[in-house]
């Protein structure tokens, strides 16, 4: 015996007739189920095609529905958090919030356009100037979000670093919860890059064990400083390791001066021994110092603080709606240089339907965000990332 399941339209995920069938064995029967519905006049679902099928009968915005794909690829509390808050149409009601705003002026200056005799307001220049920059600041906030958002869904890449014996490893260790890196007194133990994906704050992150930086004649160690300066490239945030119980030698300023304007956090080991680091020349050159003894069980925090504050992780809400991809990124950035082109025509005195030229064009890239205006190629490329079944 089986079960069928049946949600009448508009009241099912897609907003058609659907039906799911809960049959019983093993996958024999099941295949003989699905033969069965085919040769009634059933097709397989191309990949993401229920979803798809939600966005085109209105269903959900195109935000929410590459929400869902995010959802189902979540490795963390916080994106997964931030992703239920998308596909619940956080993003969605932003952009509309904006375009609401976009309308009132193109509006008011059709009206003024169209009807010059009548009580319509004038539209004066401060008035434009005031409304226009209420909307470019919208598109600001939203794009001073973005890469914090691109942390929390794509995860963070944190090289370790530091001259051997400082205690990278160690930390490491500490902030993945389990013996990943060999610990040892003996300097240059670590020759690769040493992996280990651990969960920060809620946020995903991928950390690097680089091997320490010094003069050496292996060959193997060489090759590993190496593949430890090509890694700084591409770290989002860099934890470079000193010993506070010495002071600074040559390879540690040699390190201060490789990761110097990069995002790193000095992190001062060995708090438990008396200081000879002068911890205000790292602090003047890489930022604020993370003071810590590995010895202590409370390192992985103040480690895991200091990497979400310096990338203003604790300021981001998520909740309230980001910009997940590219795609939408540029897609605000479109909106905003067409506001700031009707921006500038404002401070000169330009013609008002100009000003609305410019002002549709924004409302164009919104709505293309939103996918209310989203072209077919748009949305084929955005279901590309999803699975048969989604």
């Amino acid at each position: 015996d089986g079960v069928l399941l049946v949600y009448r339209a508009p009241h099912s995920y897609t907003g058609e007739d659907v039906c799911e069938i809960f049959c019983h064995g093993g996958i024999y029967v099941t295949q003989r189920v699905l033969t069965a519905c085919l040769k009634a006049g059933a097709e397989p679902a191309a990949a993401g095609e229920f979803t798809k099928r939600a966005l085109l009968n209105g269903k959900m915005s195109l935000t929410q529905a590459e929400a869902v794909a995010d959802v189902i690829s979540a490795q963390g509390k916080q994106i997964l958090s931030c992703s239920n808050a998308q596909r619940e149409g956080a993003l969605f009601r932003r952009c509309e919030d904006i375009a609401e705003k976009i309308m009132e002026v193109s509006a008011q200056i059709s009206a003024w356009i169209d009807y010059p005799d009548d009580d319509t307001p004038v539209v004066t220049e401060s008035w434009l100037c005031e409304k226009l920059s209420e909307v470019e600041d919208d598109f600001k906030r939203l794009l001073s979000e973005y890469d914090a958002g691109r942390l929390i869904r794509e995860g963070i890449s944190c090289a370790i670093v530091g001259k051997p014996n400082v205690g990278k490893s160690t930390i490491m260790n500490l902030l993945s919860g389990r013996e990943r890196s060999i610990v040892s007194s003996v300097a240059g133990t670590t020759r690769d890059i040493v992996e280990e994906t651990v969960n920060i704050n809620g946020a995903v992150c991928l950390l690097s064990d680089c091997a320490g930086i010094r003069e050496t004649d292996d060959e193997i160690e060489k090759i590993g400083v190496e593949i430890m300066l090509k890694r700084l490239e591409n770290a989002d945030i860099v934890l470079a390791v000193f010993d506070g119980s010495r002071e600074l030698s040559h390879e540690d300023k040699r390190l201060v001066g490789l990761i110097e304007g990069k995002n790193v956090i000095p992190v001062v080991n060995k708090s438990d021994l008396e200081n000879k680091l002068d911890v205000d020349f790292l602090e003047e050159k890489l930022g604020k110092a993370a003071v810590i003894s590995a010895k202590n069980e409370n390192c992985a925090e103040i480690i895991g603080n200091a990497i979400t504050s310096r990338l203003n992780l604790d300021k981001f809400d998520g909740n309230a709606g980001f910009l997940a991809n590219e795609r939408q990124r540029s897609c605000v950035l479109k909106a905003e240089r067409h506001v700031c082109a009707a921006l500038s025509a404002a401070a000169l005195g330009v013609t008002p339907d100009a000003i609305g030229v410019e002002l549709e064009a924004a409302l164009d890239a919104v709505y293309e965000l939103s996918g209310k205006r989203a072209s077919e190629e748009v949305i084929a490329e955005v279901f590309k990332r999803f699975c048969v079944g989604k």
